[in-house]
């Protein structure tokens, strides 16, 4: 590696790692207020098929709309102001939960919550793509995630701790604006450091020709079934807190150690993607989809290990998907690309949760069925979109 090379990986390194630190506050924040949302909504009266319906619908435009504010930032050039107010609107909702004095207006924050995640999630995943390059796909979001989900597990621990010292579920929400103006902090620093992210774009060129590919579209498909069975913490949460398979101190608890999974999962697997492909990702599949037999039909030791096979198919989409898709980038059209590809994820979300709300008052055994066999359809699509390639790089 000569000297200019070096040189290049280290600013690439530094990139990656401060919009880690920012994303590692925020995480914090939506993911501490994420630990809690079920039961609050449920505490304020709402159904296990309006919390499903709810968190749903807002899944759906936090992916959806990714599309809309991708191609927004691809014709303007504007992504560090698209990103700074996509991270005002998500943080800010959070602590405001505090502030509903009825479930309906919960949700709207909580819609909110994604929304704001919607705007800034394309460009945040185009200005890390051009480190990727240098670094390797698979390293660049597996160590963002890391880190993210390093403050997924944090927040909702600080919930727990606050829960176990008898606070509300308000209060809760009220501490989380502390890691909210952190981040904002952070992302500040951030843009002065770095005004320029495609700068860093020095390596191995992640766009490939001008539009979108067959592998792009099945590939999209491929997510959208597993995001179909995924389920939300918030569904997930009431079913255990309704049960009281966990007490309420034990429903962040149960996130964090899901999150602490997923922090693993990127640190190893994401490497190991850079070095394998495919493979990486079918293995990941198969393992996620054996969650949900265990989050609803086990007692408290297996309901965690069920949450710990959900933290990994939470990095399978927050992590492996973006290695897969920052391969098929078209020129010019990488954060229009992101936001494609996401909301066919998203769409799948929102089908899967109003399903899989409708079917828990009927048969939880019908919710899981679903669950597997939708996250198991996801396989043959990946690989038919790779044509039984077992190799992606």
């Amino acid at each position: 590696m000569t000297n200019t090379q070096r040189t290049a990986a280290k600013a690439a390194f530094a990139f990656v790692f401060a919009m880690g630190i920012v994303n590692l506050f925020a995480d914090m924040t939506y993911e501490g207020g994420a630990s809690i949302n079920g039961p609050f909504l449920g505490s304020l009266g709402a159904s296990a098929a309006a919390i499903g319906i709810i968190a749903g619908c807002g899944e759906f435009l936090g992916y959806s709309l990714r599309s809309l504010s991708g191609y927004v930032a691809d014709r303007s050039g504007k992504y560090w102001l698209i990103t700074f107010v996509g991270y005002f609107v998500n943080l800010l909702a959070v602590p405001a939960m505090a502030l509903a004095g009825n479930w309906q207006i919960a949700a709207l924050l909580l819609i909110l919550e994604r929304v704001g995640r919607a705007l800034r999630k394309p460009t945040v995943e185009t200005m890390l793509s051009y480190s990727a390059g240098t670094l390797g796909r698979g390293w660049v979001y597996g160590l963002n995630t890391a880190l993210d989900e390093t403050g997924a597990t944090v927040g909702p621990l600080l919930i727990a701790l606050a829960l176990y010292l008898r606070a509300t579920y308000r209060t809760g929400y009220s501490l989380l604006l502390i890691s909210s103006l952190l981040a904002l902090a952070a992302l500040t620093a951030a843009r002065i450091v770095f005004p320029v992210p495609a700068r860093l774009d020095t390596g191995a060129p992640t766009a490939r020709g001008k539009g979108f590919t067959r592998q792009f579209w099945l590939s999209m498909l491929a997510a959208a079934c597993f995001g179909a069975g995924l389920m939300s913490y918030e569904f997930i949460s009431y079913h255990l807190s309704a049960t009281g398979t966990f007490q309420p101190q034990w429903i962040p608890i149960g996130v964090a150690l899901a999150t602490v999974m997923s922090i693993v999962a990127s640190l190893v697997l994401g490497r190991l993607y850079d070095r394998v492909g495919l493979p990486v990702v079918l293995g990941a599949i198969a393992l996620a989809a054996l969650f949900s037999p265990l989050v609803f039909l086990g007692g408290f030791t297996v309901a965690l290990i069920g949450l710990l096979l959900w933290g990994l198919g939470y990095f399978v989409q927050d992590t492996l998907l973006k290695a897969v898709v920052a391969g098929m980038l078209p020129e010019g059209r990488r954060s229009f690309a992101f936001g494609l590809f996401y909301a066919g994820y998203g769409a799948g979300w929102l089908v899967g949760s109003v399903v899989t709300g409708l079917l828990y008052a009927h048969s939880i055994s019908a919710v899981i069925a679903f669950s597997v066999v939708v996250q198991l359809s996801a396989i043959p699509l990946f690989l038919l979109a790779n044509r039984g390639a077992l190799k992606t790089v």
